[in-house]
């Protein structure tokens, strides 16, 4: 069967994908020599690459989602479960350069129901970001707000600039200073597909001393 139009698009972000997967691993392989110039060399290759793999599972949602709305498989999840395991992966994309720590508020139900690849998706997208500009720390952290849990991604870097917290659409303006803000726009998505007795989930970015991504689920 042939491909046309947008389905040969989609293929081929497809093919993309999985071939910088595969350079992903090829890179993950190359051993640190203790040379500064080497080693930052092979973690900013390293970053890139699987920054731009993360994008690419994006763009297929987001390209999905033109047609037909997302839709979540909702199931009952652990958020103490779920902050580990982002914690786990922004310990390993930052291999020691960050101090990553991890906060459950008290008051977090031992579940919660979400479809949990696509929020670890969203929240990868913000660590992305956080290793990007962060000085010496990033928190993943969980608690109850407004009814909903809210996960967030905060870092000790300089935080969102003004367009960004002012609401300005992700396509128009560069996420913090570089970028096409597709992340934010998957991530909105992403929250905005979680629907619990007419509230849908939300994205809210603010400051409090560095940048502060936080998924709200209803």
């Amino acid at each position: 069967m042939s491909l046309q139009g947008a389905d040969f698009y989609a293929a081929l972000i497809h093919e993309l994908k999985n071939n910088l997967g595969l350079l992903s691993m090829t890179i993950d392989s190359i051993p640190l020599k203790g040379d500064a110039d080497h080693d930052s060399a092979v973690e900013t290759a390293r970053l890139l690459c699987q920054g731009s793999v993360d994008r690419l599972r994006q763009a297929l949602l987001i390209y999905k989602s033109i047609d037909r709305a997302i839709s979540p498989a909702i199931e009952a999840y652990s958020p103490h479960d779920l902050v580990q395991g982002i914690k786990g992966r922004a310990e390993a994309l930052s291999r020691g350069r960050l101090r990553i720590e991890s906060l459950l508020q008290a008051n977090v139900p031992p579940v919660w129901f979400l479809d949990r690849d696509l929020v670890e998706m969203a929240l990868v997208n913000a660590v992305h970001n956080s290793l990007a500009y962060a000085r010496t720390r990033i928190l993943v952290e969980a608690g109850l707000l407004d009814g909903c849990l809210a996960i967030s991604v905060r870092d000790d870097s300089d935080g969102y600039p003004e367009h960004i917290l002012a609401g300005a659409e992700p396509h128009a303006a560069a996420y913090r200073s570089t970028g096409t803000g597709l992340g934010l726009q998957f991530s909105r998505l992403i929250a905005h597909s979680h629907e619990h007795e007419g509230r849908r989930g939300e994205l809210r970015l603010f400051n409090d001393n560095g940048a502060v991504f936080s998924l709200l689920l209803p």
